[in-house]
């Protein structure tokens, strides 16, 4: 058994990202501070598997559109004790004199070099801030002792149509890496023996701290075009040289169908919060043993009640995710993600639809497949999703027709 010190590994979490697939629910917030579920951040996951994997020195990292993440971490995220050398901390961009951001990955860490000085880390643990999933990051940390590797990729299965969004690695009978594409267009390599399928990168890594930067350091002296990011310039040059290997995703326990999503277009994310509707989700948020944390909302319970005199108009609720404050009075809700303090009033249907926290939706509405941001008000009588033309002119609208609302700005408070 691999001596496993997971007090003294250092985790950078990469929650910078502008996520341009996303838009318009990221034109005013990072990718990883979307709201997801109901009553979660998409960076809540990730932050939640390194506390139940015993993970506690963790930095963010920053960037594009941070105050909203930046906000969340400070006031839903602050329970580690400092004085135990615990944390979990937000770092921006800081490049001395040069006034410019990260120019990728690598460059990110690159940047950050001073913290790992300070720490003397044994292993580096790198992580995305933009999936969805469970994971034991301690399976993977074995294995990259066991193996005395330089780098360990976290890698997850994926159809080969996908492989464009993702680096696909080539693996030999050990798990060792021998070849490295970034989100490769053409002829992406398939698993052996399963044919339609590719190994894909979950932009996690694990790397030994003095091969991390001594790798950083040659990669910032490379030409600008040639260095700056993990995928496209480190890892390809370090494969021939150094033992890269590949860990399966695993998930929690003995999970046989363990869940990981990109969300990062507007049809991926609608999909999964319509699989979180499903009788039984390929994502489970009520397991016990594993929970999901987030900035706690001192909220009062969600409520189903009759509208209009002698009860006529009857709330109705199937399938559907509502969380603490969602007041459902008359409306009738299918298959729909109601975060906090959302109103739906009498006579209003909504059908397949995603709506953030402190939206009214008035009387006599009817919405189907919508994301609303947060804290609109749909007016009265408003119909939308069963007129594409007329949709387009008023909303965003995705090419699968999913109508995306934009947030209402300057509404809100700090901690929303």
């Amino acid at each position: 058994m691999a001596n496993l010190d997971t007090r003294n590994t250092l985790v950078f979490l990469l929650a910078g990202g502008a996520g341009n697939r996303l838009k318009p629910l990221t034109v005013n917030r990072a990718k990883p501070a979307v709201p997801f579920g109901g009553a979660y951040r998409i960076i809540d996951f990730t932050l939640s598997n390194c506390i139940h994997s015993s993970l506690r020195r963790i930095h963010i990292l920053t960037q594009y559109q941070a105050r909203s993440l930046e906000e969340h971490i400070r006031f839903g995220w602050n329970f580690l004790p400092r004085r135990l050398e615990q944390f979990i901390t937000c770092r921006p961009p800081h490049h001395g004199n040069e006034g410019r951001w990260y120019r990728g990955t690598a460059d990110a860490i690159y940047h950050n070099l001073d913290t790992i000085e300070d720490w003397q880390p044994p292993n580096v643990l790198v992580l995305s801030g933009d999936h969805i999933y469970h994971m034991d990051y301690r399976t993977m940390l074995r294995e990259h002792i066991e193996h005395q590797a330089a780098l360990t990729i976290g890698a997850v299965r994926i159809p080969k149509s996908q492989a464009n969004q993702f680096g696909i690695l080539e693996v030999d009978s050990e798990g060792r890496v021998t070849s490295f594409k970034e989100k490769p267009k053409d002829n992406p390599p398939e698993i052996p023996g399963d044919p339609g399928y590719c190994l894909a990168s979950m932009g996690i890594y694990v790397f030994e701290t003095k091969e991390l930067v001594k790798r950083l350091h040659e990669d910032a002296a490379m030409p600008k075009d040639e260095s700056g990011d993990f995928g496209m310039h480190v890892i390809p040059r370090m494969i021939p040289e150094g033992k890269v290997y590949a860990s399966h995703f695993r998930g929690v326990g003995d999970d046989p169908s363990p869940y990981w999503r990109d969300v990062g277009t507007i049809e991926a994310y609608f999909d999964a919060h319509m699989d979180l509707c499903s009788v039984a989700p390929s994502l489970n948020l009520y397991r016990r043993d594993w929970p999901t944390y987030t900035l706690w909302h001192n909220d009062p319970p969600a409520k189903t009640v009759f509208s209009g005199e002698g009860g006529r108009n009857k709330a109705e609720v199937h399938d559907s995710l509502l969380c603490p404050g969602v007041v459902v009075s008359g409306g009738r809700v299918r298959r729909s993600v109601l975060s906090n303090l959302v109103y739906v009033d009498e006579q209003s249907e909504l059908d397949e639809c995603i709506v953030m926290r402190g939206t009214h939706i008035g009387k006599n509405c009817k919405l189907r497949r919508v994301i609303i941001d947060k804290w609109n008000r749909i007016p009265d009588g408003t119909v939308i999703g069963y007129d594409p033309v007329e949709d387009k002119k008023r909303y965003h609208v995705s090419d699968s027709g999913i109508v995306v609302i934009p947030r209402v700005s300057g509404i809100g408070s700090r901690t929303d």
